[in-house]
């Protein structure tokens, strides 16, 4: 375990786990807790390849994690051991710019950040105060999705409402998935031979959640998500952009409370909400081949939301180098791809159909036609990137 990062990210009920040594980008110990205060919660190992699972009845986050110790101190590889752990947190707000070694005035900055991220940031500490208390003497870091986006000039970031709002409560835009887009930001510099400081690229994230960036010199200068992850691309079951006076008139037409129409904006709404039946694209797709119009529907007006932030994102630049795919999404349906791309033409993108269809594994994650702007495939690892900056940090 020397050299060994161990890298936490605590959801509600979840807690995914992997841990990597510092000579290699791919972890050799994966895993998750999940349904945390449940009779049937369980934890799940692949330690080098090899899975395994423990049933864990009714363990809260301190159990799993407590489990996730012992199974370490099983196999010969002792927490306390450890060079860092690294802890993903959602919201950092304006205070925090970069990943940072947490002490007690950390834990207070992400506590401060609560009321911005009232669903994740009190499940990230959890995370972090448990192991605290558990292995008090191996330095932890965490490292923030928004992060990457602080450098957002403020024509980017402020919304059009009266400036007290953001003066007084914060109120702006943050943008997330910033350990991503990071990543595969640094992953595109290497593939296109440039130093990522003299890099201009748009890079999509698509998973579940999807946002994407513009970014100039190496620089975030402008995203889709806004304060909260609700705002900018369709989403698996969030909306994105939608008119805000919808609130009302959803809640006024079907008798909701505003907890209720943001409930159904995040939850019930995005692919799940158009389709009628599922969030999962792959599903959604073979939906569409067999005959299905909903699903076909849900598919255009995703694809075509993203084409055009895509063109948005693209005035906040005065180049760019290339368009970069990531996220589950992202990698892998190619169907997506070739229907956002085919509205790209205006920037200078085109197809390579056989590289699209292999997902760009045969051409060095180039899907791009001859003549076309590079359209680059990168496989996201926020893992390893909070690994590495834990690495880098101590």
């Amino acid at each position: 375990m020397k050299q060994a990062v161990l890298v936490i990210n605590s959801g509600s009920s979840t807690i995914k786990f992997s841990a990597f040594t510092q000579q290699s980008d791919q972890a050799f110990l994966s895993g998750l807790a999940e349904r945390l205060g449940a009779q049937d919660a369980v934890i799940r190992f692949s330690l080098q390849g090899i899975k395994s699972e423990q049933a864990i009845p009714l363990a809260d986050h301190e159990g799993a994690l407590q489990a996730l110790i012992a199974f370490l101190n099983q196999h010969d590889l002792p927490l306390d051991s450890l060079s860092a752990i690294g802890h993903r947190v959602v919201h950092g707000g304006e205070q925090f710019t970069g990943s940072q070694l947490i002490d007690d005035a950390v834990i207070a900055g992400i506590s401060a950040c609560v009321p911005l991220a009232p669903l994740h940031n009190p499940a990230n500490l959890l995370g972090i105060t448990t192991l605290r208390a558990l292995v008090p003497d191996v330095p932890q870091v965490a490292v923030f999705d928004t992060a990457f986006h602080q450098t957002l000039p403020p024509k980017a970031y402020l919304y059009g409402l009266p400036f007290s709002l953001y003066r007084d409560f914060a109120v702006r835009r943050y943008g997330f998935h910033g350990t991503s887009h990071l990543y595969v930001v640094q992953q595109a510099a290497l593939c296109l031979n440039k130093p990522v400081s003299e890099l201009s690229v748009i890079s999509a994230h698509l998973g579940n959640g999807c946002s994407a960036v513009a970014v100039k010199n190496g620089e975030s200068v402008d995203t889709t998500m806004g304060m909260t992850p609700l705002e900018g691309l369709v989403m698996g079951t969030r909306s994105g952009d939608i008119d805000p006076g919808l609130h009302q008139f959803i809640g006024d037409k079907l008798g909701l409370s505003l907890d209720a129409v943001t409930n159904l904006l995040n939850k019930q709404s995005g692919l799940l909400g158009l389709s009628e039946m599922s969030n999962d694209m792959r599903t959604l797709a073979n939906e569409a081949d067999a005959g299905n119009a909903q699903a076909a529907l849900a598919i255009e007006v995703f694809c075509f939301r993203l084409a055009r932030a895509i063109g948005g994102l693209a005035m906040s630049l005065t180049s760019i180098d290339a368009l970069i795919f990531t996220g589950g999404i992202g990698e892998n349906a190619r169907n997506v791809r070739e229907k956002v791309v085919a509205q790209l033409g205006l920037l200078g993108f085109q197809l390579l159909p056989d590289a699209n269809e292999n997902n760009g594994v045969l051409h060095d994650g180039n899907i791009a036609a001859s003549g076309s702007k590079p359209i680059l495939v990168i496989p996201t690892n926020e893992e390893w990137m909070i690994a590495s900056d834990c690495l880098g940090l101590i």
